[in-house]
C-alpha cells in the first residue's frame, strides 16, 4: 500500500512592500490629503513607517504626525477622502519589486496555487494585480474589507487559505511586516519576510522562519519550509 501523497504547497503573499512598491502612489495621495487640510506632505521615509494595519491607521498616523487628532466622524471622512485621491492613481507610479513576476510565474507553472492577502481594500488590490497582468495566476485576492478581522489577526489569512483550497500547514505566508508574521503564526503557517519592505522593525527581528532579499530565493525557502 502506497503512502498518502504530501499535499501540494500553496503561497499567500502580502501586497504592499512585498509584491509591489506602492509608496510613490500612497505618498502622493497622502500629500494631496495633507495639503487639503493645510498640512505639509510627509517624506517617503515617514510614509513607509505609516503603512500597515489598513487605510484607517495610515490616515490616522498621517494626521498624528502633525499632532492632529481626529474624532471618529472626521477620521471616517478623511479615510474616504484619501481613498478618493488614492484609488484613481493606485497604479500610476507603483511598480513590482525585482524578481516578483518571474518567481510568481515559475510557481504557477509548477502548479502552486497562490493568493494575495492584504489589509488594503480588495477592489484596488485586485486592480493592482490585474494592472501587472498577474490576475491569471493570483486569482484569489483577499483585502482588508473582505469581512474577517485584518492582519495581525489570522482570520483574513485563513480566508485566503480556504479560498485556495489549501491547508495552513502546507501554505506559506510571504510578507514584510510584523503583522504578516503574527497573522501567519496565529494561523499555524510558516512565514517568510522580504528584507526590503515597509517595516520600522529590522526584518531579521520580526520572527519569521526565513528572511530573503530577492524573490529568486523564495523557491529555496518553499522547499525548505514546505518540502
Amino acid at each position: 500500500m502506497s503512502a498518502p501523497a504530501t499535499p501540494a504547497p500553496a503561497l499567500v503573499f502580502d501586497l504592499d512592500g512585498t509584491l509591489v512598491d506602492s509608496v510613490p502612489d500612497i505618498a502622493g495621495a497622502l500629500a494631496e490629503l495633507m495639503e487639503r487640510h493645510g498640512l505639509a506632505p510627509h517624506p517617503r521615509a515617514a510614509v513607509v513607517r505609516m503603512i500597515g494595519h489598513g487605510v484607517g491607521n495610515l490616515v490616522e498616523r498621517a494626521f498624528l504626525a502633525h499632532d492632529v487628532r481626529l474624532d471618529a466622524a472626521a477620521h471616517g471622512a478623511a479615510v474616504e477622502e484619501y481613498l478618493g485621491l488614492y484609488e484613481p492613481r493606485a497604479t500610476r507610479d507603483t511598480r513590482l519589486f525585482p524578481g516578483v513576476e518571474a518567481a510568481v510565474r515559475a510557481f504557477a507553472a509548477a502548479g502552486v496555487p497562490m493568493a494575495v492577502c492584504t489589509n488594503k481594500p480588495t477592489a484596488v488590490s485586485r486592480e493592482i494585480v490585474a494592472h501587472f497582468g498577474l490576475d491569471d495566476v493570483l486569482r484569489v485576492v483577499v483585502g482588508g474589507d473582505f469581512g474577517p478581522p485584518r492582519k495581525p489577526a489570522p482570520d483574513l489569512l485563513q480566508k485566503a487559505v480556504e479560498l485556495l483550497g489549501a491547508t495552513a500547514h502546507h501554505c506559506l505566508m510571504v510578507g514584510d511586516s510584523g503583522a504578516d508574521v503574527a497573522a501567519a503564526r496565529a494561523a499555524g503557517m510558516p512565514v517568510v519576510v522580504v528584507d526590503y519592505g515597509y517595516t520600522a522593525v529590522p526584518p531579521a527581528e520580526l520572527g519569521a522562519d526565513r528572511v530573503i532579499g530577492d524573490f529568486a530565493d523564495l523557491a529555496d525557502a518553499v522547499r525548505d519550509l514546505l518540502g
